[in-house]
């Protein structure tokens, strides 16, 4: 492979910063700009130079040879000062010596080709450096341990040895004894989809630590929108008054609850308007509700559900779960309640005391089935739960073929799709095209 270098700390200035190269020509390029190199995983003091033996910067110089680095090839690391210039001076430097820049993700892609890590892993390093709570750093890191691995390779066994067992029952199909008859290839299947289901329930979890919550808070304009969001974000964040159609714009917000991340959008009323700008305040809150996780229908409570209520919600994108907010119970002799009615979910607060605010935090955690105690949580993505789904799916296609025909040989098919989906979480079955969109969503010198 060629070897490559990037800039491996965050852009802009800071105190430090780290230009990183890994391949076979490191310790050339590494001694040709510093005159030595260091002995293995020791820090040496150095001049940085370049093809004039001019001083770019002073700093560290590390080195990692072969196998033992994070890529699995010669790794050396250059430690000077976080100038935006200065690192992009000793890539030039590097490249004029052989190197070249590296792709997004390219030093954790060839992490994943030298055997250093499989692919969950490395998808839980950029997890990591994304997560946004503590909840989803720890679950990252268990993640880059090996946790998810381990469980899904422990899976990946019990798969195998039932597969085998399987085909070699119908290599013997001649005999007497119709091993595929026994319960026990019945019972192991239903001890498989258990397996599945829990990694499922704890990699659902994951994954909500990982992409969030985004919940969009819609209805007529002085229903309250404005003083829920600003509950929820905990200050002033969007502007409310007495006037009707103050939130002209979409206005975001992101908050943890218990460690959820939660994108909040306050939209403009939704109501009938000649006003041009208010017409595009309304058509940006209708493309927002289209992308939405969650919906709060907000309601005066005083007024109920009037005509123009319903006929907003009747507009509302069915498929997306929905929440009536009645707000206002100040004003009347109410309690913050969660009820169920009619078939509808209906939260009753006020936005102004703030009672109701905790319910209705609460609700949004439990209706995406988030459990903030649960420490066996490990990071995950939605093709990971694909891949579950479709793992699932097989193995109980599989029992039925089984128990309903008795076709080991459709059993056996079975098997080989859910041993495949699951081989595609930790990259044992995987294709090119997947792993250029894994690795491309990193960061460059990651």
């Amino acid at each position: 492979m060629d070897t490559i270098v990037a800039i491996a700390t965050a852009p802009g200035r800071g105190g430090v910063g780290v230009v990183r190269l890994s391949g076979d020509q490191s310790p050339k390029i590494a001694q040709a700009i510093c005159g030595k190199l260091p002995s293995p995983r020791f820090a040496q003091f150095s001049q940085f130079r370049d093809h004039n033996g001019e001083i770019i910067d002073s700093g560290i110089v590390l080195f990692f040879p072969n196998p033992a680095s994070f890529t699995g090839e010669d790794v050396v690391e250059l430690q000077g000062h976080g100038s935006p210039v200065v690192l992009d001076q000793l890539c030039q430097r590097a490249i004029s010596l052989g190197a070249r820049m590296a792709r997004p993700g390219e030093f954790s892609e060839r992490a994943f080709l030298n055997n250093k890590m499989d692919l969950a892993q490395a998808e839980a390093v950029a997890d990591l450096i994304d997560s946004s709570t503590q909840q989803a750093a720890r679950s990252a890191i268990r993640s880059l341990q090996g946790v998810f691995s381990d469980r899904i390779n422990q899976l990946l066994t019990q798969l195998t040895e039932l597969r085998m067992y399987v085909e070699a029952a119908i290599d013997f199909s001649d005999e007497e004894i119709d091993f595929l008859a026994e319960a026990a290839v019945g019972d192991q299947l239903q001890a498989l989809l258990k397996t599945v289901d829990a990694i499922t329930s704890s990699a659902q979890q994951g994954r909500l630590l990982r992409e969030g919550m985004s919940v969009v808070i819609a209805g007529q304009p002085n229903a309250g929108k404005s003083s829920i969001h600003n509950q929820l974000a905990g200050h002033d964040a969007a502007i409310v008054t007495p006037v009707a159609g103050t939130t002209r714009d979409i206005l975001r917000e992101q908050i943890h609850l218990n460690g959820l991340p939660l994108r909040i959008s306050d939209t403009a009323g939704l109501h009938d308007s000649t006003d041009i700008v208010e017409q595009e305040g309304i058509r940006r809150t209708q493309n927002e509700l289209a992308q939405a996780d969650h919906i709060l229908l907000v309601i005066d409570n005083e007024q109920g559900m009037t005509s123009k209520d319903e006929q907003i919600r009747s507009e509302l994108p069915s498929h997306i779960p929905l929440t009536i907010i009645r707000n206002k119970i100040d004003k009347g002799e109410q309690q913050a309640s969660l009820i169920q009615q009619n078939g509808d979910t209906i939260l009753l607060l006020s936005a102004k005391t703030g009672d109701g605010i905790e319910l209705l935090e609460k609700h949004l955690c439990d209706s995406v089935g988030y459990h903030p105690q649960d420490e066996g949580v490990f990071i995950a993505r939605r093709r990971h739960l694909d891949a579950l789904e479709r793992a699932h799916t097989a193995i109980d296609a599989g029992y039925h073929c089984l128990e309903g025909m008795g076709a080991g040989e459709l059993l056996a098919e079975e098997l080989r799709q859910a041993q495949h989906a699951l081989g595609e979480i930790t990259g044992t079955f995987t294709n090119e095209d997947l792993l250029d969109k894994i690795f491309s969503s990193f960061c460059i010198g990651k």
